[in-house]
């Protein structure tokens, strides 16, 4: 039989003032053969193989199960390349291939943006499922469970860096610091800050990225639990860097650096600034969405 295959990128949602309404895909993937098979079988290799791999407190089986529990049992075989726990739109991934799996061997006649929709419902917010599924920057929206959201910018050819600590951030953890209330000065300065965010994606203007990038709904309250924030943002602007905010709710932090500049030494920058010479930073770039029952 052939295998129905999945290829799902991973997400930084926010770029600092976009709050639950932003997501940016990156060339990470979450890639998935999968077969009907007698029980449901893993075979996991990647980042974080043993957590993916489980059959236990997994996101992406109990969501295909929850939605196609007279579905087959499954054999699957992932390769997992998004970081866990890190702002980098694991559990969006997870839910949106458990969606599609379901639908896929359930039957279940969803359409495209049904399935997308169902996932955003799960995630609680939309976006970094929408960005999952359409690629590039995404603005999105959910009201009364339905997403409006758009797409522009998976073709530009930036350079992503994401520096990643030690440890995870749990998302509701990092919701937990947030105030209930802000000021209307705070309020402008993030308005202002996105149109110029999403000017930047949809004119490929990277100068425009670093005022595009300022942030006082989120990140100035995330920074005690996601200390190599204010250690990196003091680089944004400077030589090689256009902007540095968290990874959707940290504690991993994105830097969008130039084509033509020195990777190698914006690294070194980084390593330095974080006081860690051992820090890992992934070089990627600009995905586009979810890709499903494609030819390998």
């Amino acid at each position: 039989m052939t295998p129905y295959r999945l290829k799902l990128p991973a997400t930084s949602a926010n770029l600092g003032p976009g709050f639950d309404a932003l997501g940016l895909a990156m060339k990470l993937y979450l890639e998935i053969e999968a077969l009907p098979a007698p029980a449901m079988h893993l075979v996991a290799g990647g980042r974080d193989a043993a957590l993916v791999g489980s059959l236990e407190r997994n996101l992406m089986l109990d969501t295909y199960r929850e939605l196609a529990p007279h579905g087959p049992a499954l054999h699957l075989a992932i390769r997992n390349g998004i970081p866990l726990g890190m702002g980098c739109g694991s559990s969006a991934a997870a839910l949106l291939a458990g969606v599609f799996l379901a639908n896929h061997f359930g039957e279940l006649g969803m359409s495209p943006e049904e399935r997308m929709a169902e996932a955003c419902r799960r995630e609680g917010h939309p976006d970094n499922v929408a960005a999952c599924f359409f690629g590039g920057l995404t603005a999105s929206a959910m009201e009364d469970g339905r997403v409006t959201a758009a797409s522009f910018g998976a073709g530009l050819d930036w350079r992503l860096l994401i520096a990643l600590p030690g440890e995870g951030l749990a998302t509701t953890k990092a919701r937990a610091l947030l105030p209930e209330m802000y000021s209307r000065a705070d309020a402008v300065v993030n308005v202002q800050s996105t149109a110029l965010l999403v000017s930047a994606f949809a004119l490929n203007r990277p100068e425009l990225l670093r005022a595009g990038t300022q942030d006082r709904l989120h990140q100035p309250y995330r920074s005690v639990a996601c200390p190599l924030l204010p250690l990196l943002l003091p680089l944004a602007g400077s030589e090689g860097i256009h902007s540095v905010s968290l990874s959707g709710a940290g504690p991993s932090v994105l830097l969008i650096v130039s084509e033509a500049g020195d990777v190698a030494g914006v690294i070194k920058r980084i390593r330095l600034s974080a006081g860690d010479p051992s820090l890992e930073v992934l070089e990627t770039g600009i995905s586009v969405g979810t890709l499903a029952n494609y030819s390998a």
